[in-house]
C-alpha cells in the first residue's frame, strides 16, 4: 500500500522534483505549487499568477534552494527558503511549456513547449541564446550530466534529437516510427494505430545512456557516441503509453510510469553495462547480429526480438491511476518512488534496494 501525502493541493498534480536535501516540490493544475518535507508534510505553498497549470518543477543541482517552475508560457525562479513572489520571471516561450531542464552548472535552462520550440535561456545574461525546434509538440528535454552544453529532446513528432548548444540544428535525429515500420518488423501493422509519440526522456548519470518512453508502450534505451546515438535496447512492460521514465542515481536502474496505471522498476545494467566496458566489441557484436535490412544514415539498427523477453521488471507497482509524473527520494534511509496522478495527493511507495 502506498503512503499518501495529502493537504498540499486541491487539483490534479502534474509534476514532481526532489532536491539534494530531500525537499520535494509538486506542481498542479490551476497554478498550485507545494513544497513537502521528507515526512510528507507541506512545508510551503504558493499560488502562481493567472492560475496556469504548473507543468514542470526543477531544482538547481548547484543551488538546491532554487526552484524553476513553468506555468503557462512563463518560467518563474523561486527561493524555497521564502516561498513567495518569484525571484525572477521569464517569458520566452509563445505556447504552454511542457518541460524544463537546467544544466549542472546552472548556466543554461531549456524550456520545451507546445509549438515544438525549445528555448535555451542563458541564465547569466538573462536572455535566450538559442531556439531549437521539433515539428510538433516537444514533450521532454534533458541536459546530459557531465556535459553542460549537450541535451536530448523528444516530441509528438516521434523524433528523438541530440543537440549541442553551439549549433542550432540537431547533431543527430531518430524517427521512432521509421525504425519500427520496417517491412520485417512484427510491430509494423500496429504502429499506424498506436504510433510511438515520444513522451519522456531521462539520462543516466554517466551522461551517455538515456531512455525514452513512448505512446506505443515501449521503452527504448539509447547510447550516445560522439555526435550521434544508437538504440541499445528496447522492451515493453506497459499496455498503454509510457508517460514517464526516470533513471535512478544507481547505475542503470530505470523507473517507468504509464497510462495503464503501472509503475515499473527495470535493471538494464547487465545490457548497457557490458557494452560500456568494450564499445568496440559491442559494436562488432551488434553488427554480427544485425539483420540484412539494417539501415544507417540516422535510422536505428534493428534490435533483436529476444530483447523483449529478456528484460523483465524487477518491481511492479499496480498504482491504478494514469501516471502524470514520477520522482525518487530517500526518506528515512530508504529509497521511495513518488507518483503523481489525476488526484490531488502524492503516492509514496518503497523501492527494492538495488
Amino acid at each position: 500500500m502506498a503512503d499518501k501525502w495529502t493537504g498540499g493541493h486541491s487539483s490534479s498534480i502534474l509534476c514532481l522534483n526532489t532536491n539534494t536535501e530531500g525537499l520535494v516540490a509538486s506542481g498542479a493544475e490551476r497554478g498550485e505549487l507545494t513544497l513537502w518535507d521528507g515526512g510528507g508534510t507541506p512545508a510551503g505553498q504558493l499560488q502562481l499568477p493567472k492560475a496556469d497549470d504548473v507543468t514542470s518543477v526543477v531544482f538547481s543541482a548547484r543551488h538546491p534552494t532554487r526552484l524553476y517552475t513553468s506555468h503557462g508560457e512563463t518560467i518563474s525562479l523561486l527561493d524555497v527558503r521564502s516561498l513567495k513572489d518569484p525571484v525572477e520571471r521569464f517569458h520566452v516561450n509563445e505556447e504552454e511549456i511542457n518541460c524544463l531542464s537546467v544544466n549542472e552548472t546552472e548556466s543554461f535552462l531549456a524550456a520545451a513547449d507546445d509549438s515544438g520550440a525549445i528555448k535555451i535561456m542563458d541564465l547569466e545574461n538573462k536572455k535566450v541564446s538559442r531556439s531549437l525546434r521539433h515539428s510538433n509538440i516537444c514533450s521532454s528535454v534533458v541536459f546530459r550530466p557531465q556535459r553542460p552544453q549537450s541535451l536530448v529532446s523528444c516530441g509528438l513528432d516521434m523524433q528523438v534529437m541530440l543537440w549541442n548548444l553551439q549549433k542550432a540544428r540537431p547533431l543527430w535525429t531518430t524517427n521512432l516510427q521509421e525504425c519500427d515500420t520496417e517491412e520485417d518488423s512484427p510491430q509494423s501493422a500496429g504502429q499506424f494505430f498506436n504510433p510511438p509519440l515520444a513522451h519522456s526522456l531521462s539520462v543516466a548519470l554517466c551522461g551517455n545512456i538515456f531512455g525514452c518512453g513512448a505512446q506505443d508502450g515501449k521503452v527504448r534505451i539509447f547510447r550516445v557516441t560522439g555526435v550521434k546515438f544508437e538504440r541499445e535496447l528496447e522492451f515493453q512492460g506497459h499496455s498503454l503509453g509510457v508517460s514517464q521514465v526516470l533513471f535512478m542515481p544507481d547505475a542503470y536502474w530505470l523507473l517507468t510510469g504509464g497510462n495503464d496505471g503501472k509503475v515499473l522498476l527495470w535493471d538494464v545494467s547487465s545490457e548497457v553495462g557490458k557494452q560500456q566496458k568494450s564499445p568496440a566489441k559491442s559494436l562488432q557484436r551488434r553488427k554480427a547480429q544485425a539483420p540484412a535490412s539494417t539501415k544507417k544514415d540516422g535510422k536505428l539498427n534493428k534490435v533483436a526480438s529476444n530483447e523483449h523477453a529478456r528484460v523483465l521488471p524487477k518491481l511492479t507497482i499496480e498504482h491504478g491511476e494514469k501516471v502524470n509524473w514520477i520522482s525518487c527520494a530517500e526518506i528515512k534511509g530508504s529509497k521511495r518512488v513518488l507518483v503523481a496522478d489525476q488526484s490531488s495527493s502524492v503516492s509514496v511507495y518503497p523501492l527494492l534496494e538495488p
